[in-house]
């Protein structure tokens, strides 16, 4: 494997205010989804062919068909508003029941660092319009939130994060295969949960943020 690190609101259906930024841990969790395509034939064309997916991604001609045919693979990510420590996993479809599958994780994650996760911001993707997401963030007490339809800008710390996940991690190295990748997604996440500088959090990785939170509500509590 050759690495190349690269690190080049209301109720439902409203949307949040246009730059925010919570201040407690776990008070608003981003989950977003990002189609990727498996990884078949030259090493070297795979990363241009990755490239070229995520920078034209709505293409309809030839070498677009050409490229499905490949299949995909889910990337469900979600990020802590207020820390920015993210959670993602590779996943083969983006169905409800998938998706209820990785909330579930995700909060179960992000209380290992002891967050609890009380509001969560989606698109208005099928799966986070259906019953059973409904009953799923009911049943985990987590208040469910929806950005305006066709406006994803306004889950802006989800949509700012897949870039950086993209070019750090899925076409920052070159994978014989989507097996390999995905391994190699743990180890890029460990980085940029722990020690990737964020330009937002005056230069910290994002747990160093949540450490200064954490110790920010014990001095007013």
């Amino acid at each position: 494997l050759t690495h190349r690190r690269s690190d080049s609101l209301g109720r439902l259906g409203l949307e949040p205010a246009q730059r925010y930024e919570r201040e407690r841990p776990g008070e608003l969790v981003h989950v977003d989804v990002k189609k990727l395509g498996r990884i078949q034939g030259g090493a070297g064309k795979r990363v241009r062919d990755g490239l070229r997916q995520h920078y034209n991604h709505r293409r309809t001609d030839a070498e677009g068909k050409r490229r499905q045919t490949v299949g995909w693979e889910f990337v469900h990510i979600a990020i802590d508003d207020a820390t920015r420590l993210a959670y993602v996993e590779v996943l083969p479809d983006e169905k409800a029941t998938t998706a209820i599958g990785f909330l579930r994780r995700a909060v179960a994650h992000y209380a290992g660092y002891g967050i609890t996760v009380e509001q969560l911001l989606t698109d208005n993707g099928s799966a986070y319009r259906s019953a059973l997401h409904a009953i799923a963030c009911r049943a985990l007490g987590i208040r469910h939130l929806r950005t305006r339809p066709y406006r994803p800008q306004t889950n802006g710390k989800a949509e700012r994060f897949i870039p950086t996940m993209l070019a750090g991690w899925a076409y920052g190295a070159i994978y014989r295969d989507s097996r390999e990748r995905n391994a190699a997604l743990a180890g890029w996440l460990d980085f940029y949960n722990r020690h990737r500088p964020h330009g937002a959090l005056s230069h910290k990785p994002p747990i160093a943020r949540l450490h200064e939170r954490n110790n920010l509500l014990r001095n007013y509590t």
